[in-house]
């Protein structure tokens, strides 16, 4: 199977994505805010246009033209989703889609104690940044509903994978081992989002929604102290977070605000999914 991809926010995972298509004869397309990004995409010969929310694309539907398979990795900002507002009626109107993926976050869940969740659960953010996910994820559904868009939803957990992992902030010093009791969390390397995407690709269902995350949630600070093991450093203290819990970001704080374990089980059964690195341990001794 090959076709032409456009990937709106050729960020981490998407070009990703496109790369591995790329190299299978797959024609690339997308969106990029900054400018040498672009230059450099486009000097692999793809089709690469600026976009964000002030700068529209001035031919949204000969940019769109001849699209097979949509992704969008662009996050909602304080007005919505970009992509959606500005070119919902353009992405509704390709002729010959066959599929189109949105990247969400298992953040739509908000907290639930440590306890289980599954693509069934209700979603109840707990963070504003939620919130606006489950906004967005409404409003790509009803692409769908309303209009026979291919969407499927991919909600992430905390994505990891080379140049951005936990063995990159012990070496970079900013490791901190910040612990909250019964605080997990679940994490999913950039390679499995990728197979799960592929996945999806070749066996379309659209309306559907996806966890994608591996098979052992863990609290934060475990995986900070293996990454140190591995790197043969002694690993930092351990900080009590309602200790520092002033010290931290806003979007640090929201992140420690949620504990839950998240099932995997559709990416495995519906998709035939086989994740590559079903924990942080397997995940970071291949980075390393």
């Amino acid at each position: 199977m090959t076709g032409r991809l456009f990937c709106f926010g050729l960020g981490y995972t998407a070009l990703a994505l496109a790369e591995r298509l790329a190299a299978e004869g797959w024609r690339i397309a997308g969106t990029v805010r900054d400018a040498d990004t672009r230059n450099a995409l486009t000097a692999r010969g793809w089709e690469v246009f600026a976009f964000d929310r002030d700068r529209p694309l001035a031919d949204a539907a000969g940019a769109l033209a001849g699209t097979s398979h949509l992704l969008s990795s662009v996050p909602p900002d304080g007005a919505g989703d970009c992509v959606l507002d500005l070119l919902g009626t353009a992405i509704a109107g390709i002729r010959g889609l066959r599929w189109a993926g949105y990247l969400s976050t298992t953040g739509v869940y908000g907290d639930h104690g440590g306890g289980m969740v599954d693509e069934s659960t209700p979603r109840d953010p707990a963070s504003e940044r939620g919130r606006r996910r489950v906004e967005a994820e409404d409003g790509w559904l009803s692409l769908w509903r309303d209009h026979g868009v291919p969407v499927h939803l991919f909600r992430l957990a905390g994505i990891y994978g080379p140049g951005r992992n936990a063995l990159e902030t012990v070496r970079q010093g900013r490791a901190r081992r910040i612990r909250r009791p019964g605080q997990v969390f679940g994490r999913i390397h950039r390679d499995d989002i990728v197979s799960v995407l592929l996945a999806s690709m070749a066996k379309p269902n659209p309306g559907a929604a996806y966890n994608v995350a591996d098979d052992e949630p863990a609290p934060p600070d475990e995986v900070i102290a293996h990454a140190c093991s591995l790197l043969g450093v002694p690993a930092p203290p351990v900080e009590d977070f309602d200790a520092v819990a002033d010290t931290l970001s806003p979007m640090a704080r929201s992140f420690y605000g949620e504990s839950k374990r998240v099932s995997n089980r559709r990416i495995k059964e519906d998709l035939g999914v086989r994740l590559r690195y079903p924990d942080y341990r397997e995940g970071l001794k291949a980075l390393l």
